[in-house]
């Protein structure tokens, strides 16, 4: 059976596979798809128990995708079986509600949820991987000195998923995402991130690292010049090359 292909606007999606997705019968395959999702019927239909009135009224009122997420997250921190039941849901966004969960619990330093959001960012699917860096950015943020020695680290590793989780995770004006101010005017800070990647043979990383260029350049477009110039002398790999290219849309 060929498995389908996600349907690329809200109004795309059949009414059959709309209901699918709410009632938690298969995963999403475009983020049309996620955003298209009733989060309070799926969690009525896959973790009945965690619905209140109160989570009710909260995910009508809240601003927008990452919002509901995040509250999902929050609720399902003193919930231990519930939130096991997430993380290993074959439901992508149960998955993706355990890592805003990573990013709700109290009193961990930051290495700590680091770690403990791995699992997530290593995820097969693309939209989870995508909640996994958006639940732990605000942390990131705030003590980003510490967060950019940690994922130097993780630049390093051989899985791809975790090299673009260094890069996406700290976009100076990332997606869904209170812009880093500090990364906007000195984004030379961010180059312990970036000079690692400037070869990475992944496109799905060198997409990052190209967009994390793209969001400097509106603010520091001769930063960006310079560091493309200086990576081209220093590699002439064909991943260089498509970083270099990703990364001139405003230069």
């Amino acid at each position: 059976m060929t498995e389908r292909k996600g349907y690329p606007s809200r109004t795309a999606i059949p009414p059959h596979i709309l209901d699918r997705l709410n009632k938690g019968r298969e995963e999403t395959k475009s983020m049309s798809e996620c955003l298209a999702m009733n989060q309070s019927t799926l969690i009525r239909a896959i973790l009945p128990s965690v619905m209140n009135p109160s989570l009710g009224n909260d995910l009508r009122h809240a601003d927008g995708i990452v919002a509901r997420m995040r509250l999902i997250g929050e609720c399902l921190q003193d919930r231990p079986d519930e939130l096991a039941m997430a993380a290993t849901s074959p439901v992508d966004t149960a998955r993706g509600w355990a890592s805003f969960t990573v990013g709700a619990l109290p009193d961990l330093v930051l290495q700590e949820r680091l770690e403990m959001i791995r699992p997530f960012a290593t995820d097969p699917h693309f939209a989870v991987r995508e909640w996994a860096w958006l639940s732990v950015r605000p942390h990131i943020h705030a003590e980003l000195e510490l967060a950019l020695e940690l994922l130097v680290e993780w630049t390093k590793e051989s899985d791809a998923n975790i090299r673009r989780f260094a890069s996406e995770s700290t976009r100076p004006r990332g997606v869904w995402s209170t812009h880093i101010m500090e990364l906007r005017e000195n984004p030379a800070k961010g180059l312990v991130i970036l000079d690692p990647l400037k070869a990475d043979p992944s496109k799905y990383v060198q997409e990052s690292v190209g967009n994390w260029l793209n969001d400097v350049a509106k603010d520091r477009p001769y930063f960006v010049r310079e560091t493309l110039d200086r990576w081209l002398t220093e590699s002439d790999s064909d991943a260089t090359h498509a970083i270099v290219e990703k990364a001139s849309k405003y230069v």
